[in-house]
């Protein structure tokens, strides 16, 4: 780390480090605050004795207090903001305009068509020399006067604008993108603080504002946002996996180990940190700096390695050829997808795009061919003419226009515009859902929303106002139903109450006077905390005041609550020099630690188990039984000698003395009854995941209306679902949770192991006839699993932890479970959106495709032009697009069942409307094709010559058929097969804006279009009868929706996802998951890896033998033996295993590139037999382990391991791995 973080100096400005060196006001410069935070351990307290003696010395250095912070005066801060930087890393420029417009301009059919227009510009300027028209064929001579001969350049100058147009619009939608997404990303970034003390005071400051030398307050569940130093600590466990890679948490202390790295996850306890690191100079912002300024030097690396890594190409070569040769271009035929996990809805409408693709190219091959036979045969085969030298420009000209009309076609058949819409929607939706309390951190998240058929949720908060009070309590062997009055109350027994509440608990929890008037109480940090701090107050004590007599550091130890503990315990140091530990928790589980109670007197007497039984039934039932959750408040005292072994928790949580028992009322919020019933009515189940006893837990579903009286379903402890679901070894099988999960409604007293089992269990299971899509909600830093794991995540932004917000998809900003109920409303929405886009594009390209196809077969040219398709071309791409992708959503939407992963694209009825509206359309063309001139009594378009003037005959049919497209937007709104499409039109006000602003567009394009659009003005008479033509489409729509779609059996549904028939049997079999192209590739490619590694293996064991002289049977055994090839099956199941987990989302932060950042691999098979997989994979990072035997700890991260399969890193870089000619260096640059 050290020499990375040195060369991480020269990016930054010289002024800076001009600066760092002068930092003479304060103790110690910039250079040595970063070279002190790469100390980790026990070093950096010994180089914290030697250089400032203290902490107190420390703090005194950097002109700052432990106890009371910075004064915070602004000149002082900027000051600090100038020596030491500010707490901010600059993210990646984005991309330009200009850079916008290049990557628009790679595609191809834009390509092709600026390629045909340069060339027909320039032919159009060619005059052939001499009059010799009458040589070169009927077909090119005709009424060409020479006006317009000079205006053939038109043509090929328009096709070029409007290709510029196309360009500019696509690249303009790309633009506002991404500034959309750059302004979510700093909205999220500004919504979090963090709490620093300031003048004695604790503040909640915006984490840019942080500068070094404040003192943070930290605690469960923070994101750290700079570096620091730990002043004071309770039992504090930090997760260093995102720096360190290793998953275990490390234990802090001030006088251990006491360095905190920005960018690392508190997981448990809390304390104070002196901040000694911001921004750029912390150890994430190196990093950051690193990748940021390493891009440039990764591709100079890059062409190196590929000249030095022949050796392993040739190696890897015959590999490809011989096993993989074949299959390879199988694969890429069948993987019609990029090789990045897409959304359900991109997966769809990328395999529908490529089919749509391939036949508009086909079509467009065959119209260029046949009008180019046409051509050639009747000049040169009826007209019996020879090909002179010179009309061969003339031909050329003829061809270029061909070639322009097949391109056109191509470029009306391929709907570009659908990534268009998915983005347009997607982005609109994330816009508005803002409004919803939705903050969409990843775009497709929205949209699988759509498709949730269950929702895992949290009780408190979630489903709960969040708003604890205690409403009953059992102090000395009283039950009270109400508040107690403190006169009542024995005084020993009320002291020793107050005590425990108030020094029990953490002093970031208070509670403040209300903003308004009249308002509650404000509570301010744990919220069971601030209700039994609100309790104190009820019985007219003051917490404050104890608090006060017995400052923060003067606790004497912690053990803070964790979900494992389920309780929270201090430690005091009495006056007398011994113990006194208070302890709250969960009822039942405090309870049985307690061996006494105090009495009516407020003595201590014995209790007994059948008395806890008795209690249970008399007490902590009838308060669950109410929705209470139930605390359990006890201490213990120990002696002052010997001093007891604190570290030793089981002999100190027992023995306990019950002082009392209080019952917290947290009232269900008032709108989420109603968001439930909504749920369960649009076909997503709601379950509960909760942490409180079952009676509570089942008290609050029956208010929230999960449970019905009458229903069939079942409440389970999480004791009981785990016994029900693990088979005798323990191992979770999912056909016993495929038995369980159905009927689930409750999950009561859950571990966080627990939530994330049922997600995966839920998700893998194959009962019933689709998958299940489902949301999770967490707040907690432990749901970080299973909100990962979920397909949707929601994170709540007010109780919620930075961890939980990390591993999120969405956060619910009012923390409110009906704006759930939105986002599902949302999500579907942009699923209909995209349908009611591809109803109508569909259309639109049938029919203009066959027009311009038989047109140019029949009449030797389209009826539709080059310019008039492109026109067309943005009509119904990039226009349609923004009109129907942002309708608002109905609620409507919530009384149909989800349309789950397969369900088409297509369906029948919007099959039916395609094609109805297709025939309707082709037969009014075709009709003023070929008798319009007689039905308006004005000259034949057809047959035109080369450079011909635009007819009226041609402008009529190109009238119409926009009209035509313009009427049949607007029945597109409906998909569903409703009568009513003009119902909540004004709703959508760029519908309409759109839909007026192309008709605006329209007229003036047919009335001064003149010869770049092809165009003649019309008279109104004409004007009249093409409208009617286009109304006539909203009558046709009428009798379409009126044909029931159960009678057209012949029509197919299409734009499928990924079906099972299309995956090779074996591979159904291993896995009987949806599969997913890019993962089908991924199989592949580990297969090939691995194998790549074997041989490698080999060759190096083989090189190494004949090294050390010994016999080489021992390295051939395993190229010849069977067993390779099955290891190879193995290992990477193993893996698959483990990958399954990171590929399930597209944004999992672990992939394959962890796997390829140590190349160095030996697959130990020494062990002969390879256990079975065990699917209890906790955590979904393939991090590697750096040690060969399977470690002794429990192992959360690396499913390598628990698969039993010994992958080891080869830290000791022998001769064979480092020098450059060895065939592992050259795999590895190849890597």
């Amino acid at each position: 780390m050290g020499d990375m973080t040195n060369s991480a100096v020269d990016f930054y400005p010289k002024n800076q480090r001009g600066e760092s060196n002068h930092a003479g006001e304060f103790g110690c410069s910039l250079n040595e605050l970063r070279s002190f935070m790469e100390l980790r351990g026990s070093e950096a307290v010994q180089k914290i004795q030697d250089t400032y003696g203290d902490m107190n010395g420390f703090c005194r250095r950097l002109k700052t207090s432990p106890t009371e912070g910075l004064a915070g005066n602004p000149a002082d801060l900027e000051n600090r903001r100038q020596t030491f930087g500010r707490n901010f890393i600059p993210p990646k420029k984005p991309k330009t305009f200009l850079q916008l417009i290049w990557e628009a301009l790679q595609d191809v059919t834009l390509i092709i068509l600026e390629l045909a227009a340069i060339i027909s510009l320039g032919l159009s300027f060619y005059q052939p020399p001499g009059e010799r028209s009458e040589m070169c064929g009927s077909a090119a001579g005709g009424v060409e006067d020479e006006g317009e001969s000079e205006a053939g350049w038109i043509e090929g100058a328009a096709i070029l604008l409007s290709v510029i147009c196309v360009v500019f619009v696509t690249a303009f939608n790309d633009w506002s993108k991404e500034k959309q997404f750059r302004g979510l990303q700093s909205r999220i970034e500004q919504e979090q603080k963090f709490a620093v003390v300031r003048g004695g005071q604790v503040i909640q400051i915006p984490v840019s504002e942080i500068v070094t030398g404040d003192i943070a307050q930290i605690k469960y569940g923070d994101l750290l946002p700079a570096d620091g130093i730990l002043i004071q600590g309770n039992d504090l466990k930090i997760d260093e996996s995102s720096l360190t890679g290793e998953s275990d948490h490390v234990r802090k202390s001030a006088d251990k180990d006491p360095m905190l790295l920005s960018g690392t996850h508190v997981m448990e306890g809390s304390g104070k940190m002196l901040v000694s690191a911001v921004g750029v100079n912390s150890q994430t912002g190196i990093i950051f700096t690193l990748l940021g300024a390493g891009g440039e030097e990764e591709e100079k690396k890059d062409k190196k390695a590929k000249k030095q890594d022949g050796a392993a190409a040739m190696e890897m070569q015959p590999l490809k050829s011989a096993e993989g040769g074949d299959g390879d271009d199988k694969e890429k035929k069948k993987s019609g997808t990029p090789k990045k996990e897409k959304s359900v809805l991109q997966g769809k409408l990328t395999k529908l795009a490529v089919q749509i693709g391939k036949a508009g190219l086909v079509m467009s091959a065959i119209t260029v061919i046949i009008l180019v036979l046409y051509f050639a045969i009747d000049t040169f085969v009826i007209q019996k003419l020879q090909w002179l030298p010179e009309c061969t420009p003339v031909y050329i000209q003829f061809f270029v226009k061909f070639f322009i009309i097949g391109v056109t076609v191509l470029v009306v058949a391929v709907p570009e515009g659908l990534p268009l819409a998915v983005t347009i929607s997607l982005a609109y939706s994330v816009k508005k859902m803002m409004k919803d309390n939705n903050l969409v951190r990843h775009l497709d998240a929205c949209e699988t929303m759509g498709n949730a058929t269950a929702i895992c949720s949290d009780k408190t908060g979630t489903l709960t106002t969040n708003r604890m009070t205690v409403v009953q309590a059992y102090v000395g062997d009283v039950h009270y139903k109400e508040v107690p009055d403190p006169d009542t109350l024995p005084s020993k027994s009320l002291d020793m109450l107050v005590n425990a509440i108030s020094l029990n608990s953490a002093y970031t929890s208070k509670i403040l006077p209300p903003e308004k008037e009249v308002g509650l109480p404000r509570q301010v940090g744990n919220k069971t905390e601030c209700g039994l701090l609100g309790f104190v107050l009820d019985l007219k004590r003051d917490y404050q005041t104890v608090r006060d007599q017995t400052p923060e550091e003067k606790l004497y130890k912690v053990y803070t609550f964790n979900s494992e503990r389920k309780s929270m315990s201090t430690v005091i140091k009495m006056q007398d020099g011994s113990f006194r530990m208070y302890s709250k928790g969960a009822s039942e589980i405090v309870l049985k630690k307690c061996s006494n109670i105090l009495n009516t007197a407020g003595e201590a007497r014995v209790f007994r188990p059948r008395d806890r039984d008795e209690m249970v039934k008399k007490v902590i039932e009838p308060m669950a039984c109410d929705g209470l959750r139930t605390i359990c408040i006890a201490f213990r005292d120990f002696p002052g000698s010997p001093e007891p072994d604190w570290d030793n928790e089981n002999n100190i949580l027992i023995d306990l003395t019950c002082i009392a028992v209080v019952g917290i009322e947290d009232p269900v919020r008032p709108e989420v009854p109603e968001a439930i019933r909504k749920c369960q009515r649009a076909g997503i189940t709601v379950r509960m995941v909760t942490g409180d006893n079952i009676n509570t837990a089942r008290a609050i579903a029956i208010k929230c209306g999960i449970i019905n009286p009458g229903e069939d379903f079942i409440c389970l402890e999480g004791k009981d679902f785990n016994r029900r679901i693990r088979n005798e070894k323990g191992e979770v099988e999912q056909e016993r949770i495929d038995k369980i999960w159905p009927k689930l409604r409750v999950l009561a007293r859950s571990s966080p192991t627990d939530k994330h089992t049922l997600v995966k269990g839920i998700i893998d299971s194959l009962h019933g006839e689709r998958r299940q899509v489902v949301a999770v909600t967490g707040d907690g830093t432990n749901d970080g699993p299973a909100l990962k794991k979920a397909d949707v995540g929601f994170a709540m932004g007010i109780a919620g932890t930075d961890v939980a917000k990390e591993a999120s998809d969405i956060i619910l900003t009012d923390d409110n479970f009906s704006s759930i109920v939105k986002a599902v409303m949302w999500g579907r929405n942009v699923y209909d959106s995209i349908s009611k886009f591809l109803q109508f594009q569909l259309t639109v390209n049938v029919v203009a495709v066959i027009v311009a196809f038989t047109g140019a077969c029949i009449t030797q040219d389209s009826p539709l032009k080059a310019v008039q398709m492109l026109w067309v071309n943005l009509i119904m791409d990039t226009f349609a697009s923004l009109a129907l992708a942002t309708e608002p959503p109905t609620e409507a939407l919530l009384m149909r069942k989800p349309y789950g992963r397969n369900k088409p694209l297509i369906s029948r009825t919007m099959m039916k409307n395609i094609l109805g509206h297709g025939i309707y359309q082709l037969t009014v063309i075709f009709t003023l094709l070929f008798a319009g001139e007689t039905i308006f009594n004005i000259d034949s378009g057809r047959n035109a010559p080369l450079h011909a003037p635009p007819s009226e005959h041609y402008t009529i049919i190109f009238n119409t058929f926009v009209l035509m497209q313009l009427f049949n937007e607007i029945n597109a709104r409906k998909i569903h097969g409703e009568k009513n499409v003009f119902d909540g039109i004004f709703r959508n006000p760029i519908f309409c804006s759109i839909v007026f602003g192309t008709f605006a567009i329209q007229i003036v394009i047919i009335q001064f279009g003149g010869k770049p659009f092809s165009c003649i003005p019309l008279q109104i008479d004409q004007w009249l009868w093409c409208i009617v033509l286009g109304v006539g489409e909203l009558l046709w729509g009428q009798i379409i929706s009126s044909i029931p779609t159960n009678r057209l059996k012949f029509l197919k549904e299409a734009g499928h996802g990924t079906q099972k028939d299309d995956i090779p049997e074996e591979e159904l079999n291993e896995d009987a998951e949806e599969i997913d192209h890019a993962e089908r590739e991924l199989r592949r490619g580990q297969i090939l890896w691995f194998r790549g590694l074997n041989r490698i293996q080999t060759q190096i064991e083989v090189v190494n033998t004949f090294k050390s002289g010994t016999s080489f049977q021992g390295a051939l055994r395993r190229q010849s033996s069977v067993t390779s090839q099955n290891q190879d099956i193995r290992v990477v199941k193993a893996f698959r295993s483990s990958l399954y987990e990171g590929l399930e989302k597209p944004e999992s932060k672990s992939s394959i590139h962890n796997f390829m950042t140590h190349p160095e691999f030996r697959i130990d098979d020494s062990q002969p037999h390879i256990p079975l997989i065990d699917d209890t994979d906790i955590e979904e990072d393939v991090a590697l382990k750096q040690n060969s035997s399977p470690p002794s700890s429990p192992n959360k991260n690396n499913n390598a391991i628990d698969s039993g399969i010994n992958l080891t890193t080869d830290t000791s870089k022998s001769a064979t791995s480092s020098s450059p000619g060895s065939p592992l260096h050259s795999l590895e640059t190849s890597l």
